[in-house]
């Protein structure tokens, strides 16, 4: 190997194992991939497995510096085609992955084939990361896929405990209107409610999985360092000020959708990371309908729910009477596949277009989407931002309640779906924000943010020189290398 060859910087970027942390990171390998990095993105096998599964055997090969490993997640061996318990991928990565990975790390360094290991870029979840840079001595920084205020309230999850609102003493708070109380405390967010709060808070046992698993593993991330945040300065201000007065290391580079439009035009750059098979004839079918006048509705690649909401929504979409495309994922419906009522198929069957999954950027981007139904996933929130669509909410978990609230509050873009989703209310919202007055408000919003992602993320904006200063001072610098 050249010398050259050799002395290119080397990042391993290691993402939680799911859908929505997966496709960031693979966006930011791209981008890194673009400044002269050699990377090695680290799956884990089981969705290494799916990613050949949806892209085809050839997907992984053809780019000598950009290479593809696995690590085992320590749970069941199994061939499903669906995303994987989060709660058990919580216990398991943090039980089972630290050997691997120090192992994967220590083969990489071994060996003359790639550039020494210059870097690691760990998921904020996979705290294992930050451990094997210690044992290994290799610089280290997190990424946060998740949203600035959705990490912020994570990091109060403490005090939750110190106030005494937390654990919840029996079940009657999801009910009883103790989700309603109002929050004032969290630096740098206001008007939050406790239902705003990541869904993890809900529960009786503080030593539960899934919120002692996001407690200590977004607290530890202050002990990396630096940080990156998928946002950009203006969006999320209050609160990326307040994460910087107690974190100065943060780097804000999003939307990463639209820094990654620097990446040069290339074999990679059109490497998409989806762990389903994409279904492209919803584009020519898109091509056919008129501007703004398409429903698009996707919950993203986690959410589940009952048969009977399943039911409220199909029929609250066929009620009003506008064309939509919905992607309906084989898992969507607990415990069960997805089965949809005949009548209804037959009700929309000129007007509506199901999937089970699709090229979600090219939909929000084509321009006869007029409305996005979405479960607020920060991609998909931030997509709708790059793309400027309005959104309908009906959160389900995490970040998403978080999400919802400042989309539906504070960014003006949003109208939230009750938890108990009804037909009626599905109709009167599409309605509302298709045909209304608070829908034309909030498409303007929408268009409003757009602009002023697409400034940060063009040359010289906040977020293309906040990623310039990442490579410079965090990934090459001080407390770098």
């Amino acid at each position: 190997m050249g010398s050259v060859e050799a002395k290119k910087p080397h990042a391993v970027c290691l993402p939680f194992p799911s859908q929505g942390h997966v496709t960031p990171m693979m966006r930011l390998a791209k981008l890194l991939h673009s400044r002269g990095f050699h990377i090695t993105f680290v799956n884990t096998e089981f969705n290494h497995t799916r990613l050949i599964r949806s892209k085809g055997p050839n997907y992984l090969e053809g780019q000598p510096d950009f290479r593809f490993e696995t690590i085992p997640d320590g749970l069941p061996p199994s061939d499903r085609d669906a995303t994987q318990d989060v709660s058990a991928l919580f216990h398991s990565t943090r039980k089972n992955c630290l050997a691997p990975f120090k192992e994967l790390v220590i083969k990489l360094n071994s060996t003359s084939q790639v550039p020494q290991v210059t870097c690691i870029v760990s998921d904020v979840l996979m705290g294992f990361g930050r451990e094997a840079r210690k044992q290994l001595g290799i610089p280290e920084v997190q990424f946060c896929p998740a949203s600035a205020c959705g990490f912020m309230a994570c990091l109060n999850f403490d005090e939750l405990i110190k106030r005494g609102i937390i654990p919840f003493k029996d079940k009657s708070f999801k009910d009883d209107g103790t989700l309603d109380t109002l929050i004032d405390w969290i630096p740098g967010m206001k008007n939050m409610r406790l239902k705003d709060l990541p869904s993890f808070i809900r529960t009786t046992d503080t030593n539960e999985i899934m919120f002692d698993f996001m407690r200590l593993e977004i607290r530890n991330c202050l002990n990396s360092s630096a940080i990156i945040f998928n946002t950009f300065d203006e969006f999320e201000n209050d609160v990326l000020e307040a994460i910087s007065a107690m974190f100065p290391h943060i780097y804000n580079i999003g939307p990463l959708p639209l820094l990654g439009q620097h990446v040069p035009d290339s074999q990679l750059k059109s490497l998409s990371s989806s762990l389903w098979k994409e279904d492209f004839k919803c584009l020519q079918w898109l091509d056919k309908r008129e501007s703004q006048s398409v429903v698009y509705v996707n919950y993203g690649s986690i959410t589940i729910m009952t048969e009977q909401h399943l039911k409220e929504f199909a029929w609250g979409l066929a009620n009003c009477k506008h064309p939509f495309l919905w992607i309906v994922r084989p898992d969507v419906v607990l415990g069960d596949s997805a089965n949809l009522p005949e009548d209804f198929l037959e009700e929309i069957k000129e007007r509506g277009l199901l999937l089970s999954w699709c090229p979600q950027e090219q939909v929000l981007a084509h321009p006869s989407i007029g409305v996005f139904v979405t479960h607020c996933g920060w991609n998909s929130t931030l997509e709708s931002i790059c793309f400027g669509v309005p959104v309908i909410c009906w959160p389900f978990f995490a970040d998403q309640q978080t999400n919802c609230r400042y989309a539906c509050t504070t960014w003006g873009i949003g109208m939230e779906v009750n938890q108990d989703v009804k037909r009626d209310e599905i109709e009167t919202l599409v309605k509302e924000v298709m045909e209304g007055d608070k829908g034309k408000t909030m498409k303007q919003h929408a268009l409003e943010w757009k602009k002023k992602a697409v400034e940060a993320t063009d040359i010289g904006g906040s977020s293309y020189k906040s990623f310039e200063m990442l490579i410079k001072d965090a990934l090459y610098g001080p407390y770098g290398n």
